[in-house]
């Protein structure tokens, strides 16, 4: 039996991670923050001179990584700005940003983007956002590309990274991610119901809403046994089967043998000949003015 809470009527930042404070989430937005980067081959590797950006946001942070890194390999960038509407990964992002050196460039700010993203017109040369659907329902998106085209110059690149549901070799973890599948489209999250569910939309969806000359990086990616960021997809999937079950149990009945399940899906990925296929897709265009 579906659960009738309706999606629409719920407050902003409905992100999937109930408890985003959960020490859990923190250290696994970590892993998988690093592990995109790894994969991507940096953290611009699309963008032919990603020095000349001056003035660079990455709306919903999280723990700052992807900020951090930046700020690390373009020391010419004069100011970087995360902001997330969650306090303690804003505390976290501002403590690694002292810890690492680079406090006097980046600034991390609570600030919820779903309602207004606090800068003016044309300030940023550069607004990233990735693995953004955690977060965002399909109706909210128009709005928020509308703040992005507002802050960002007319010259400037609206960036965005988003990814495909993850399916694999293993029963169980398929049968995890066809759950997964339906609760992110019940709950709003994904257009359609499939495992392409926000990347299969989201090039006409910029084009409708003011992004112009769109361009597209697809990354087919493999986890299995062995490979170099096995451990780092290993140890996301762990938490991240403990920390999505609220989010769940919130939007469908279920199965009650979820956590067997879910042990078993960790046993069959850690099988010699278990193979996960993974996509992200970078999206990138100008802001037409």
């Amino acid at each position: 039996m579906s659960n009738p809470t309706d999606p629409r009527r719920e407050l902003a930042n409905a992100y999937f991670v109930q408890d985003r404070s959960n020490q859990d989430e923190l250290t696994r937005l970590r892993i998988q923050d690093q592990m995109m980067t790894a994969d991507m081959g940096g953290v611009l590797p699309e963008q032919p001179d990603p020095a000349h950006f001056q003035r660079v946001l990455d709306v919903g942070c999280g723990t700052g990584d992807w900020l951090l890194e930046v700020a690390k390999t373009y020391p010419g960038i004069s100011l970087l700005i995360g902001v997330d509407a969650n306090k303690k990964m804003v505390d976290y992002a501002r403590g690694q940003a002292e810890a690492q050196g680079v406090s006097d460039r980046v600034e991390f700010h609570v600030m919820d983007a779903l309602r207004m993203l606090e800068f003016p017109a044309n300030f940023f040369s550069l607004v990233n956002q990735r693995m953004g659907q955690g977060y965002l329902r399909t109706w909210e998106w128009p709005k928020l590309l509308s703040e992005y085209r507002r802050v960002t110059r007319w010259n400037g690149v609206i960036r965005i990274t988003e990814s495909d549901i993850t399916q694999s070799t293993s029963p169980a973890q398929m049968r995890l991610a066809e759950l997964g599948l339906d609760v992110f489209y019940r709950a709003g999250h994904f257009f359609t119901r499939d495992f392409n569910g926000v990347t299969g939309q989201l090039a006409d969806l910029l084009y409708r809403h003011g992004i112009q000359n769109i361009q597209t990086r697809v990354y087919t990616l493999e986890y299995h046994p062995g490979a170099s960021q096995w451990q780092s997809f290993y140890e996301d999937a762990r938490l991240l089967l403990r920390t999505v079950k609220p989010f769940f149990n919130k939007w469908t009945r279920l199965p009650e043998d979820y956590d067997a399940l879910c042990q078993q899906a960790l046993s069959e990925m850690q099988q010699p000949d278990f193979v996960a296929t993974a996509k992200l897709v970078t999206f990138w265009g100008a802001p037409y003015k």
